[in-house]
C-alpha cells in the first residue's frame, strides 16, 4: 500500500523529521536508529531527541576511514551485509541513505534490516533508481571514468548536495539548475567576484579556491561503485514492499543527482535523453533518486490489502 503525496516544497530534513515524529509518540524511552551505509553519507539530524546509533556497512578502506571520523555513532560493525550484527526487533528506525544500489544480494540485506526492525518501526530507504537514464550510466560507466567525474564533482561542492540535510525530496525538485543562485550555496574560501584576472590577489583566490575543493572532495570521497540490482529500483521496492507486509507510507522522487552532474544542459543531459530515447522511455530522465519512508506494521500477521 503506498501513500502517494505531493512532495513538499520546503521540508527540512524528511527523514530527520519523520524520526523527531516517531520519538514524539513515543517518549520516555531512547529511539534506537540503524545507520545502514555509515561508510558513506551523513546521519539523520534529531536535535537533542535522547536515541543510540548503530552503524553497519561494507568493509573498504575508504568506508573504514569515513566511519571512523564520524561522531555521532556509539557502535559501528563494517563486513559482510549479510552476516554483521543486527539483533532481531532492536531497531525503531532502519535509515539507509545511498545504500541499496550499492550492495550485492541487496534483496538478503533488506531482509536483515526488516527483521531488524520492531514492529511500527520506520525503514527510511533513499536510493538511485536503476530504471532511470542516469542509473543506466552511472553503473555503466567505467571505473576509470566514473571516479574522476565524482572528484570533480566533490571539488566544486555538487556532491553535498545530494548529502546535505537539507537535499530533501522536495528540496531537490525545487532547487534550481546547474548555473544559477546554487553556486552560491558552497562558496569556496576567499572566492569572489574580485579576482578573476591575473593579479596576485586574483591567483591566490583561484589557488585558495582549489584547497578549498580539494579538502571537500577528501571529505566527502567518491560514492562506492554501484552494483544495481533489480530491487534498486522504484518498482523493485514497491514489490518488495507488497512481498514482504510492508506499508510505503510516502514515496517522492527527485533530480539531486542530476542536477548534481548539470544535467540540465550539457553532455550529461544529452546523454540522459539520449539513453531514454533509446529505451523507448524504459528508463525515465525525468528523475534519478527514490525517497521511501516505509512501515513495518505493528501487527505482524496484518495483510496488505
Amino acid at each position: 500500500m503506498t501513500d502517494l503525496r505531493t512532495p513538499p516544497l520546503n521540508d527540512g530534513d524528511l527523514f530527520s523529521e519523520r524520526v523527531r515524529q516517531y520519538a514524539h509518540d513515543r517518549p520516555l524511552r531512547p529511539v534506537h536508529i540503524l545507520e545502514a551505509g555509515c561508510g558513506w553519507g551523513r546521519g539523520l539530524d534529531l536535535g537533542d531527541c535522547e536515541r543510540r546509533v548503530t552503524g553497519v556497512d561494507m568493509d573498504a578502506p575508504a568506508l573504514r576511514a569515513h566511519t571512523a571520523d564520524r561522531t555521532d555513532l556509539d557502535e559501528w560493525h563494517l563486513g559482510d551485509l549479510r552476516t554483521v550484527p543486527m539483533p532481531p526487533r532492536a531497531y525503531d528506525v532502519v535509515h539507509a541513505s545511498f545504500l541499496i544500489e550499492r550492495v550485492p544480494h541487496a534483496e538478503l540485506v533488506l531482509d536483515r534490516f526488516v527483521a531488524a526492525l520492531k514492529p511500527g518501526g520506520l525503514l527510511l530507504v533513499r536510493l538511485r533508481d536503476r530504471n532511470t537514464a542516469f542509473g543506466f550510466l552511472d553503473r555503466r560507466l567505467p571505473r576509470w571514468l566514473r571516479d574522476p567525474l565524482w572528484r570533480h564533482l566533490a571539488r566544486r561542492g555538487r556532491v553535498e548536495l545530494l548529502l546535505r540535510p537539507e537535499a530533501s525530496p522536495g528540496a531537490m525538485r525545487s532547487a534550481p539548475q546547474a548555473g544559477g543562485p546554487r553556486e552560491a550555496v558552497f562558496p569556496a574560501a576567499g572566492a569572489s567576484g574580485d579576482g578573476a584576472d591575473g593579479t596576485a590577489e586574483g591567483r591566490e583566490g583561484r589557488r585558495a579556491r582549489r584547497r578549498a575543493g580539494d579538502e571537500r572532495a577528501a571529505r566527502i570521497g567518491v560514492p562506492p561503485p554501484a552494483v544495481y540490482e533489480k530491487v534498486a529500483s522504484r518498482q523493485g521496492m514497491r514489490w518488495y514492499c507488497v512481498m514482504r507486509g510492508l506499508v510505503i507510507a510516502e514515496e517522492y522522487t527527485s533530480r539531486a543527482s542530476l542536477d548534481a552532474l548539470g544535467a540540465g544542459s550539457g553532455l550529461v543531459g544529452g546523454l540522459c535523453q539520449l539513453v531514454a530515447s533509446l529505451s523507448r522511455g524504459r528508463l525515465t530522465a525525468e528523475h534519478s533518486e527514490v525517497t521511501l519512508v516505509i512501515r513495518k506494521p505493528e501487527n505482524r500477521f496484518a495483510r496488505v490489502i
